[in-house]
Parts: structure tokens; sequence; C-alpha cells
């Protein structure tokens, strides 16, 4: 049974808290839920536009429930974007906040949920769609793209019951949010805390902002989740000295998170009897793949973990062949139920079965040490040869993060290109030198980029297609 059609039975239990304090049980949130869709026809697209507000989670649950396929979408989704998804996906409805710009003078309201409205379009949705079919994602890197991520019922589930399982997840358990709910690992946040009848604090605060702690101190979550961006953002608001007695555990995911970092937060969660997971996951498989025990949390920093329950890996070589031997880095695969059914470049696409077969080639280099625990090196694609050598790009932004330097790498094969928000030459200068050392390359190999702001998504990953 797909989680969401059996979360009934948590009745007076709390589902969700808004950041203003309000609460609603299982049973009025799931009555919400069902309102808000109930003049949708199943098995047509819904564009939910999405904030981290109740009125999105309950048009998400909602329409999991009745069968209706939702586009998760951004709120502040670029005008153009839009207007290209709109036009490639025709979806049947329109769900998004009262004041969204994008609403056509043809549509036609069929309910309204506080701020935010359903509406009718006027796009032909014959179209046939899969059965399987339950949801569509944009890709960590597709913010520019209108190709989509294919979710089934099974993936969601799947993963929800997996996060669950292993992160113990209990009933008195609250999540806040810390990323836009149209991401993949917010999402499974989402749905594996349901699944178990725990709650959700939705948030629309950045970690960095005075009111996203204002609503921590009065909805005491016991958990949250962030990329290693939000991580970066904790460590420069001294996570350490505040006093958060209601955390049980935090994760980590959407990113490798540097050993230094690991070390450092690791050390911190120690000393305050919280627990830190890390994670590794992929749009692709549905949400998370890994998961690091924390028991492990020191003895493994830098490693993204073992698979998770009812998951599997192994390492490639180039040829295809599969790698037994411990510390030999090959591309990481992984086989699960939460492995999704594909991508879409547009409707056409929709009525497409299921290409992968529970298996990703993820496209990440790894390594397993002895004790079968997988280690990141970097993406498959983030190599550039120097003279013969190959350099691994994140390996070097490594290195300059260690150094303090705030900036990413790009390039092409024999001119290392680094990107940095620091407008100094003399520092270009030395960063220049320092790889020079480093890497045993002339000087003349890099050059160095002043850059205002290093571009991310919502989720906040580098965006290294639109460095210039």
């Amino acid at each position: 049974m797909n989680y969401y059609s059996d979360i009934d039975k948590y009745g007076d239990n709390i589902a969700i808290r808004t950041e203003s304090g309000e609460e609603l049980t299982y049973t009025k949130f799931l009555l919400d839920a069902d309102t808000i869709v109930e003049k949708l026809e199943s098995r047509k697209l819904v564009f939910l536009v999405c904030r981290n507000c109740l009125e999105s989670v309950c048009a998400y649950i909602g329409a999991l429930r009745k069968g209706v396929i939702p586009v998760m979408i951004n709120a502040g989704i670029d005008a153009d974007l839009y207007n290209t998804l709109f036009e490639t996906y025709k979806p049947a409805y329109i769900y998004a906040p009262f004041d969204f710009a994008s609403i056509k003078a043809d549509f036609v309201e069929l309910a309204k949920y506080r701020d935010f409205t359903m509406y009718a379009t006027a796009c032909d949705t014959s179209y046939p769609v899969a059965k399987e079919l339950a949801l569509l994602l944009t890709t960590s890197g597709s913010t520019g793209s209108p190709k989509l991520v294919r979710q089934s019922y099974t993936n969601i589930t799947a993963n929800a019951n997996s996060i669950a399982q292993y992160l113990e997840i209990v009933a008195t358990d609250r999540a806040i949010t810390t990323m836009p709910m149209s991401y993949t690992y917010c999402l499974s946040i989402i749905n594996s805390h349901l699944l178990m009848g725990a709650s959700i604090v939705m948030n629309e605060y950045s970690v960095i902002q005075r009111e996203f702690w204002n609503v921590f101190k009065a909805t005491e979550p016991t958990t949250f989740g962030g990329v290693p961006f939000i991580y970066e953002q904790l460590k420069a608001l001294r996570f350490g000295r505040m006093n958060l007695p209601s955390l049980r555990y935090i994760t980590q995911a959407g990113g490798k998170l540097s050993k230094e970092m690991a070390e450092e937060f690791n050390a911190i969660c120690e000393e305050k009897g919280i627990k830190l997971i890390v994670m590794y996951g992929q749009t692709e498989a549905t949400a998370r793949m890994s998961y690091l025990p924390w028991e492990k949390a020191k003895e493994k920093a830098g490693s993204m973990g073992i698979a998770i329950p009812g998951g599997e890996f192994s390492l490639i070589d180039v040829d295809g062949r599969v790698i037994t031997e411990t510390d030999v880095v090959g591309e990481l695969v992984y086989k699960g139920a939460n492995v999704t059914l594909g991508y879409a470049q547009g409707y056409e696409d929709l009525n497409n079965g299921d290409d992968n077969q529970g298996v990703l080639v993820t496209g990440d280099m790894a390594k397993r040490d002895a004790d079968g625990f997988y280690y990141i090196v970097g993406r498959k694609k983030r190599f550039l040869k120097m003279f013969g050598n190959r350099v691994n790009l994140d390996e070097v932004e490594g290195l300059l993060k260690k150094e303090n330097y705030s900036c990413v790498c790009g390039g092409v094969d024999d001119k290392l290109k680094v990107y940095t928000t620091d407008a100094d030459e003399n520092v270009h200068q030395r960063i220049k030198e320092f790889l020079s050392e480093t890497l045993s390359f002339t000087s003349k190999s890099f050059e160095v980029v002043y850059i205002e702001e290093i571009p991310r998504n919502e989720a906040g990953k580098v965006q290294y297609k639109d460095l210039p």
C-alpha cells in the first residue's frame, strides 16, 4: 500500500505545524488535502507551484491520494523556464499562490485554499500517462531545462520506508524544513516523517535568518537536514555555541561534505548529544541511496556510508566490469526499488515504461574501503586532463577550501579556471602559486576569475553551467 493512503490511522497526531504556530492533526490535514483536489481528474498533470507552507504540502499529499500527478515547481521559478515547462508538459491544472504572475485569463478557478488557488487550464490533456507515474521533479542540475525525473508510486513509498527505518523516525519526531519542498531531499524528509505519523514544521526562512531560529525555538524540532552549503552557513553562525536541546539528530545530503567539515560537525554533535547522519542521494533514486551510521561518524568521516535498507552498491571500471578490490576508484552503481523510471523531455514521454529497471549508474566516482564503506571522489565529468594527467576538479576545490578560499573550479584541458568571490589580485596570485606548488603544474596552467557570487540553485548546489 502507498504510505499516504494509510496515514489516516494517525488521526489526532499533529501532522503539520506552521511558522505562525498553527497545528493540524492528521485528520484535519488529510481532510483539507482531499478537498483541494476533489474536482480534479486522476491521471492528469497538476503544476504544483510550491512554497514551504501548509497549502503546498496539503496539495502534494492530496494529489498523490487522488492519483493526480504533481509537477513540483518552486514558486520562485524563472518566468521563461516556467513558460517552457508549461508548453512542454501541457498540465491539466495549476495550483499556485494567489500572487503567482503566470496565471492566464482562460484558466478556470476550481477551488481556493487559504492563499492558494486551483485552476483548470485550457491545455489538450488527451495524451496517455503511465499508470505507475506518480510525480515529476526537476533534477539538481536542470533548472534551465524542461527535463524531469519520473518517479513512481513504488519509488516514493520504498524510499520513505528505507529512510524511516535507518533514521529510526518515530511519531514524536518533528522535522523543520530548511530547503524548498520542490527539491527531492526536502520532499523525502516530508514523506518519511508522514509515513511514521510524525510532524513537519513548514518553514520558509533560511537558516541565516533570525526568523528561522524564532520558529525553531517555538516549535522545538527534533531534526533537520541540509546540503553542504547549509552546513557552511551553520558553521558561520557558530552552530557549536547554539543551545538546541530539542534536536535528536541532523542529516546531510545533496553533495559531498568535506572530511574536515564532517569532522568538525561530528565533534560538535558529539558534545551536544546529537546524532549526525551523512547521506548520499540523487533525484534519479527518488532521494537517498546511502547513509553513514552515526556510530561510525568519527571513524569514517568523509564517507557516504553504506546502502540504505533494500539497496545495493557496486563499482564499475571504464569497461563496465565490476570492481571487487578495495580502495580502487570506479563509477558508482546503485540497485534498489527507489531507482526512478527515467527522464521525461515532454508530455510525450509520460507514458514511457521503466527505463532504468531498478539500476542507476550514478555518474559519481567512488571507492570502497575494506569495511564496505563508500567514499565519493568526484563526478565522472568533473575531470580535466592537465598535460596528460587526470585532475579531479572536486578534489582541487577541496584543497582550496582547506586554505580558506571561497571558490569553485572549472575550465578546459590544460587550463584550470578558479572562480572566486575575492576581488583581491594578491589573493588570485596566491591561489595560482598554491595550486602550482600543490599540483606540480606551471602557474600559467591556472586562471583565477573574479565573480560577484557563486551561482547556486534553490537547494544551494553550485551551478557550474552558469559560470562565465
